[in-house]
């Protein structure tokens, strides 16, 4: 399974021939892209043909289906790196990078915004009007897309294009001290966001419980999924980069554990993007709509059959007229 080689200190170096997850991870993403870009779009169409986007929920929802649309959008170019190799050129390279990041960093910090809107909303019961609480969910929105797109920035400066071997290239970091500043972004991004949600939700079931409301019980429970499905897709991911920067596997049966963990973990980080539309369907206004919207499409495509004949009848009379 392994050979070993000495290197110049004297200590045992071991190569080994880990598990290709290259096809695996290539097939994942593309059905994480279409599964999500049809759930996404389907929830904008909804959200945007039915839905009152002056409510801040459906504002914030309506973001968060752009922010995993945007995600979605940069799978399949990794999914050509995995399978072959980096094919796009190095703006690309950058430009994907960033999208990449500012969909995870916008996600994060719209969840968190939702979270704190319910907390003030049921613990504290303190929006003075509901068209501050509207004025404040678009600038919160907007605050969480201009934080996502600076902090994406970094990233993308320091990755470029570049050569595995004489035909091979690829897209990665070329800063040394790429681990630091991105696990600071990551603490700073997602774990104390986390920290935030916990907290508030905390507060949230408590006093629901207690004043047994289950018409509110059941919103917070649908809110509560959605950030749940998140923390829980992407805290695996997240915490296994941090312990690789504490731990480095030595040994090949540990190196081959690791690269199964990491694979893992990353295509169900990844998965995330295409889970909201069916979490936003425990919504019952949602599920409603797009019910209503599906119904309407029915009937609009049952008319056009039955105007078909009639249109290629039509055709026929004027091909029989030119003859």
């Amino acid at each position: 399974m392994a050979n070993n080689s000495t290197d110049d200190s004297g200590e045992v170096e071991y190569l080994c021939d880990l598990m290709d997850f290259s096809t695996v991870n290539a097939a994942f993403f593309i059905v994480i892209f279409i599964i999500s870009v049809t759930g996404n779009s389907l929830l904008l169409v909804v959200l945007v043909c039915h839905g009152n986007l002056k409510n801040a929920t459906n504002l914030f929802v309506l973001n968060l289906a752009c922010s995993d649309l945007l995600f979605a959008v940069t799978l399949p170019f990794w999914a050509v790196d995995h399978l072959h190799h980096w094919v796009f050129g190095d703006l690309a390279c950058k430009f994907l990078t960033s999208a990449y990041y500012v969909g995870l960093y916008s996600s994060t910090i719209l969840l968190t915004a939702i979270t704190v809107d319910r907390f003030i909303t049921v613990v504290l019961n303190k929006w003075p009007s509901k068209p501050v609480r509207e004025r404040c969910a678009v600038g919160v929105c907007a605050a969480a897309w201009i934080i996502s797109v600076t902090a994406s920035l970094s990233d993308a400066i320091k990755v470029k294009e570049s050569a595995i071997d004489d035909d091979e290239l690829t897209c990665e970091s070329d800063n040394t001290d790429v681990n630091l500043s991105y696990y600071l972004q990551v603490s700073l991004l997602f774990f104390l966001p986390l920290a935030i949600i916990i907290f508030c939700y905390s507060a949230i079931l408590k006093t629901v419980v207690q004043v047994s409301n289950k018409k509110r019980l059941r919103t917070v429970v649908a809110v509560l999924c959605i950030v749940a499905a998140f923390f829980i897709c992407w805290g695996p991911h997240h915490v296994l980069l941090f312990v690789e920067t504490l731990y480095k596997p030595e040994s090949c049966d540990a190196k081959e554990s690791w690269n199964i963990a990491y694979n893992i973990c990353r295509i169900l980080a990844y998965s995330h993007c295409c889970l909201n539309p069916l979490l936003y369907m425990l919504s019952q206004n949602l599920r409603g709509h797009l019910l209503n919207f599906l119904h309407h499409d029915n009937i609009r495509s049952r008319n056009i059959d039955k105007a078909a004949p009639i249109a290629q009848n039509a055709t026929d009379m004027l091909e029989l007229k030119c003859i």
